[in-house]
């Protein structure tokens, strides 16, 4: 299900001394089944911008088709469109409320109308794909688990709903690098097992690197770069001027190249690093 965004525009505050272009004529088109991560310092227009996808905010001007739908048209059934296309907040958990794990997670595909079997197995379906055992959560709290597992339960209340496209707006944030890490390796499997359009947005250039196909980097409202980890990536003087930054491994490989090492310039990943350092010591 591909997204087509053309000459955006929002405003908020319109009219007031406290106006404020958020979003500046903003064309972007995402084809299906895309890994894209949002990128962008605070204030840059991330978080506006996939509200808009998402039908939550509507534009000053310019449109939104999402699969051939113009969702900025004010006859589009929108709560059509919010099946299609799920919105995992930052922080989700604060919006978990049933008693148990697995009424929580049913809770959107009952509001589906779907039967009782048909919904349980989207429960069953999505707490594995999020590493939650049925048999040993579906009765817990969700307010009795750990920060990591009650983020977890909220993007398979989500997930559940089986959209097309997943947006997740800072998935990890607040987490210790443990839960980092699961939370992430589970949105790379979701994206595999579902193929999922999914959007990632992110503050994390090392987590940006290993997960997503493409990279779209904001700033004041503009998307300012468009392209592979590594086309955006060698752009690092763009994205320091706008108070972004490689991966940390790039700023070593570029150390250690200044001290006779002779390490590709692609190096974005601790893997990659490591592949490469192999290469150089097997090869010496």
């Amino acid at each position: 299900m591909s997204i087509k965004i053309e000459h955006l525009t929002h405003i908020y505050m319109k009219g007031s001394p406290f106006e404020k272009k958020a979003l500046n004529d903003i064309s972007i088109t995402i084809e299906e089944g895309q890994f894209v991560a949002l990128i962008g310092h605070t204030g840059s227009g991330k978080s506006t911008l996939i509200q808009h996808v998402n039908g939550l905010l509507k534009p000053d001007s310019g449109k939104i088709i999402v699969d051939g739908v113009d969702i900025t048209d004010k006859n589009t059934n929108l709560s059509f469109i919010r099946k299609k296309v799920g919105l995992v907040f930052q922080y989700p958990e604060y919006q978990l409320f049933e008693e148990t794990i697995e009424k929580d997670i049913a809770f959107g595909p009952r509001n589906l109308g779907l039967s009782d079997d048909d919904i349980n197995k989207r429960v069953k379906r999505a707490m594995n794909m999020v590493g939650l055992e049925y048999d040993k959560y579906k009765d817990k709290s969700p307010f009795e688990i750990s920060g990591g597992q009650k983020r977890r339960v909220a993007i398979a209340g989500v997930v559940a709903m089986e959209p097309k496209v997943l947006i997740l707006d800072e998935p990890t944030a607040g987490l210790d690098p443990k839960g980092r890490d699961e939370i992430l390796g589970k949105i790379k499997d979701l994206h595999k097992e579902y193929n999922m359009t999914i959007i990632l947005v992110s503050h994390s250039m090392e987590d940006v690197a290993k997960l997503a196909d493409r990279i779209l980097v904001m700033d004041s409202g503009k998307c300012i770069l468009d392209g592979t980890p590594q086309e955006v990536f060698s752009e690092a003087d763009t994205l320091e001027s706008v108070g972004l930054a490689v991966p940390q491994v790039t700023y070593l490989a570029k150390k250690l190249n200044k001290k006779g090492f002779n390490m590709s310039t692609s190096v974005f990943t601790v893997q990659q690093a490591k592949d490469e350092i192999l290469r150089i010591l097997n090869k010496g």
